[in-house]
């Protein structure tokens, strides 16, 4: 938080920490976002550039590197001639698979509640007794719910063999293929580490690399995983979420002009729903994002081609400027790398070319059309990510409440695990009192801002008898610190985290309690929630009507309020 100006009115924002900590968790809740709306600058100069650093050097510079071993490798002054050939694209894949799963990727760093240690990743997929998803808990052999030689093995084989084919000359189908067999074999053992390869994107475009390259039809397959992302992407905007991003985001965002910040809400600070500004940006990204894959499939000429190409990487790079949610910057570069490529340097190669693969095309139909299409309708099925719907502030998330009055937290140091909760590690970095405890309620932000955080309002007074009798976590971070990876994808941190951890943990009765909550499906203006007990199993359930929050503060008013406010002798 930004220092408070001594100048300002006791009653505006950002408050002090006595005041937000002081506070009724109805207002202690308003006073967050609205501190947390007040902030021109959240973000540390020496964070962003720790952030674009890696980018910079660390992914590019990685890429470029890799590149140069290429047999045609012309020099690092004729880029275009090295960056913009097959093979370099290929390698373009392998790597940011390798750089993702290594968890240097999304889910990195201080952005994303990542201190001490900044990464995951392979810190936990290397160490035998670390939990992790089998996508098949409960089977012998495979679906245990720590790791013990195997994965980690299969893990280090992985990564060995797409280094490999980084070095190689020429990159190889046969280079490929341990890479294409050992992503779902892991995630078959951990749902985690199939996400964290992006294997919606990543892995499907290496399958595209190993099957087709006859006639380059590689190149028609990738076309047509870029040009579905963009319309599953856009499709999943198609709700009333995409706004409050926006709101979120460009108010997050470094480059975003500081005099426009105040007009993304409503009314600043009294009201900060979504603002015209903000609804109107969001309106204008989604045309755009559909407008993508039209301008460059029906494209007559390289003008048309040109001219779709810098909207997208105006889209992109918007996007990656301005500090999405989990920080997937790499992903929109990639993004960014494979359009120009797929679309302006490879014009010949036509999506009609894959009927000459019917079994390719049906995969691709499969991985690209049919598994969005059912997780859009059906998101309690299917991760976001293998639904495409990035960026549309729908997520499945989870809120974990640990009672304070018992040592339930410290049940936690029963998992072998590399870091602590996002209490521990600012702990370690010396932050304490007064300003451990605002930097923990900040947190609180991101959810409540979002407008799929609305249904809380109607869970939390179900989850807890008083909502101050429990310390709170977000489900985001705090299944990132144990399983090691987390971008959005709240299956991974709900009730399967729960299963998996509680036989470790042994929580008892009314120590834990889990607010689930569902994304909204596509056409359904409903959002489902649950409400679960590690000892006792589901203690009860919902459905929010999200048209009768449109009018709604992202914090608790009225009889919400009334319902996390109760004096001691009428709690339930």
């Amino acid at each position: 938080m930004e220092p408070r100006d001594s100048a300002a009115a006791p009653d505006q924002p950002p408050f002090t920490p006595e005041q937000i900590i002081g506070a009724p968790f109805p207002e202690r809740v308003k006073l967050v976002c609205q501190s947390w709306a007040a902030q021109i600058a959240p973000n540390r100069p020496e964070v962003m550039a720790l952030y674009w650093a890696k980018y910079l050097l660390i992914y590019i510079g990685g890429w470029a590197f890799f590149v140069s071993f290429n047999s045609d490798y012309p020099g690092f002054f004729s880029p275009v001639e090295w960056a913009f050939s097959a093979v370099s694209f290929q390698k373009a894949i392998a790597w940011s698979i390798f750089y993702e799963v290594l968890g240097v990727g999304c889910s990195w760093g201080p952005m994303n509640a990542r201190f001490k240690p900044m990464t995951g990743g392979f810190r936990f997929f290397l160490r035998p007794g670390t939990t992790k998803m089998p996508w098949f808990p409960g089977v012998p052999v495979i679906g245990k719910a720590t790791r013990g030689w195997i994965e980690p093995v299969l893990y280090l084989i992985l990564q060995l063999s797409l280094l490999r084919a980084l070095v190689a000359p020429e990159v190889t189908p046969a280079l490929l293929v341990p890479a294409l067999i050992l992503v779902p074999t892991l995630g078959i053992l951990d749902t985690t580490i199939f996400l964290a390869a992006r294997a919606e994107h990543y892995w499907v475009a290496l399958t595209c690399l190993v099957v087709a390259t006859a006639d380059d039809l590689w190149v028609s397959g990738c076309k047509l995983v870029w040009c579905f992302i963009w319309f599953w992407a856009a499709t999943s905007k198609l709700n009333s979420h995409f706004p409050s991003v926006i709101m979120f985001m460009m108010n997050n965002g470094p480059f975003f002009p500081k005099v426009l910040k105040k007009r993304l809400f409503t009314d600043f600070p009294t009201d900060l729903r979504p603002s015209r500004l903000a609804t109107y940006m969001a309106h204008f990204g989604t045309v755009a994002e559909y407008s993508i894959p039209v301008l460059l499939i029906l494209s007559p000429n390289t003008t048309i081609t040109v001219l779709g190409l810098l909207l997208m990487t105006g889209f992109h790079g918007f996007i990656g400027i301005n500090n999405p949610n989990g920080m997937p910057v790499e992903w929109n570069i990639l993004m960014i790398y494979g359009g120009w490529y797929l679309f302006l340097f490879q014009p010949d190669a036509s999506l009609q070319a894959l009927a000459a693969m019917p079994l390719l095309l049906a995969f691709l139909l499969f991985w690209l059309f049919a598994i969005p299409l059912f997780g859009n309708f059906f998101p309690s099925k299917v991760s976001f990510l293998l639904s495409m719907r990035y960026y549309a502030g729908n997520w499945a998330y989870n809120i974990w409440l640990f009672r304070k009055d018992s040592n339930a937290v410290a049940k936690l140091e029963k998992l072998v695990q590399w870091t602590g909760t996002m209490r521990t590690q600012l702990g370690a970095l010396g932050v304490e009192g007064q300003d451990l405890e605002v930097a923990t309620l900040l947190s609180m932000s991101s959810r409540f801002m979002h407008f799929e955080g609305r249904p809380l309002l109607e869970a939390l007074p179900k989850a807890v008898d008083h909502i101050d009798n429990y310390e709170w976590f977000e489900g985001e971070v705090f299944g990132g610190s144990i399983i090691g990876w987390n971008f959005g994808d709240g299956h991974l941190n709900g009730k399967r985290l729960l299963d998996v951890i509680q036989p470790q943990c042994g929580f008892e009765p009314g120590e834990v309690r889990v607010i689930s909550v569902e994304s909204q499906p596509l056409l359904n203006p409903t959002m489902e929630w649950k409400i679960w007990d590690p000892a006792t199993g589901l203690v009860t359930q919902g459905i929010t009507e999200l048209n009768s929050f449109r009018e709604q503060q992202p914090w608790p008013t009225g009889e919400y309020a009334a319902a996390l406010d109760l004096p001691e002798d009428r709690r339930p």
